[in-house]
């Protein structure tokens, strides 16, 4: 009897794992037992500016005035729970250059059998975001597979207990440690030392970011804007998406830092700028990245 030939489920499954460690080559990350890695920059130990003053603070209700026309964000106060200006001291670490795209987030979802990102329009009405449920479409993968044209994407609709799974993952995989950054690590790799407003300085620059006042008002390639990358070279701290931390921030509850295409101002932009989520939200706006520990 002749060699078997595979079904054809098998020959998809070997040509989904071909396409994806293209792509990790493509996206300057490494393959590593079939996983597609993500490229990381170090964040030397040291000290760093953290957390705005009434100056900036001021600032960036101006930006966001300017932008909408209207005093919404000053009213609620959505800067005075910034930390306060400090100098804080921080460990040697690695942490990705970009967020965790489509792509990596894949690999894992095809090795776990783990539900792909999405969300059913009951639970998408439960958040009472602005958001109709309908431009989650864009985002939803079918059948474990991204959305055409998105591998390249920050992965979004990922709850903040998807991102640690990953990590978890990633750890398994790699023989390494993954895991969520803390606020303190995020705001460090995407501001650098000197207490910048934003990451390539104090001025906002629309040209920098994904945010809706220059951008599709969608996510974009990650790396897309690399004159918006911060001292140490991570790219995409500013617009994109929001990034889940690992810093809880009440009950059930993670900060997230950032910012988004769908902000314009771009006060809530700044790395100092914090809000929080709650753990199990599936937002079409919010993506991470990881930290890497040897």
């Amino acid at each position: 009897m002749g060699k078997r030939r595979p079904r054809a489920s098998q020959r998809r499954s070997r040509a989904t794992v071909a396409t994806i460690i293209g792509v990790a080559w493509i996206f300057g990350v490494s393959a590593w037992a079939d996983v597609p890695v993500p490229a990381t920059v170090g964040i030397p130990a040291g000290n760093f500016i953290a957390g705005s003053d009434t100056a900036e603070r001021e600032a960036a209700y101006r930006l966001d005035e300017a932008a909408y026309g209207h005093s919404r964000t000053r009213e609620q106060g959505w800067y005075e729970g910034e930390r306060d200006r400090e100098t804080i001291a921080t460990g040697a670490y690695r942490i990705t250059r970009a967020p965790i795209t489509n792509a990596h987030y894949q690999a894992f979802v095809a090795a776990t059998g783990r539900r792909a990102p999405d969300v059913d329009a009951r639970t998408w009405e439960s958040y009472r975001l602005v958001h109709p449920y309908e431009r989650t479409r864009r985002h939803a993968w079918t059948d474990g597979t991204p959305p055409r044209g998105r591998r390249d994407h920050p992965v979004v609709l990922v709850s903040h207990e998807g991102a640690e799974a990953y990590a978890v993952w990633l750890s398994r995989q790699t023989g390494k440690t993954w895991r969520l950054p803390t606020e303190i690590e995020w705001e460090k790799a995407a501001r650098g030392t000197d207490g910048r407003r934003f990451p390539w300085g104090d001025h906002y620059d629309p040209r920098r970011l994904n945010s809706h006042d220059l951008g599709p008002f969608d996510t974009m390639p990650v790396g897309s804007f690399p004159d918006g990358a911060s001292p140490f070279g991570i790219v995409d701290a500013a617009g994109q998406v929001f990034e889940w931390t690992a810093t809880p921030a009440g009950k059930g509850r993670y900060l997230v830092k950032g910012g988004s295409w769908d902000d314009k101002g771009c006060g809530v932009c700044r790395p100092a700028a914090r809000h929080s989520r709650p753990r199990d939200l599936k937002h079409i706006l919010i993506g991470f990245r990881l930290v890497l520990t040897e």
